[in-house]
């Protein structure tokens, strides 16, 4: 956990201070892509509190979905058919279940150390 928190740290500095810039072209792809691996974070969270995460399904799921989602959108923009819709729809599904199960879980648990005192 510990190193998570460092690499999280680390990376929001380095996102900060390092000029990093892409072509505006490219927002459509990397939008989706973030949300995807927004979606594998919060899978991840979820899957911490139920005591079943797998390390390799979270790094598999992290990368595969950011880049299958990009590659969606860029397919997609090549068509002239907006399909970045379909991935924005699941994972803005998944994001909100998966918040939503994390914070009954977690209010589960306050609630029930309350009652422990």
């Amino acid at each position: 956990m510990l190193f998570a928190i460092i690499g999280l740290v680390t990376g929001v500095i380095l996102g900060l201070y390092l000029p990093i810039t892409y072509p505006a072209t490219y927002s459509l792809y990397i939008s989706v892509a973030i949300l995807a691996a927004i979606d594998s974070v919060f899978g991840a969270i979820r899957s911490i509190l139920e005591d079943r995460f797998n390390t390799e399904i979270f790094v598999s799921g992290f990368f595969g979905n950011a880049i299958l989602a990009g590659f969606l959108a860029y397919i997609g923009d090549r068509l002239g058919v907006p399909l970045y819709y379909a991935a924005i729809f699941a994972f803005g599904v998944r994001l909100f279940q998966n918040f939503a199960i994390i914070r009954r879980y977690l209010l589960d648990k306050i609630k029930s150390d309350k009652n422990n005192i």
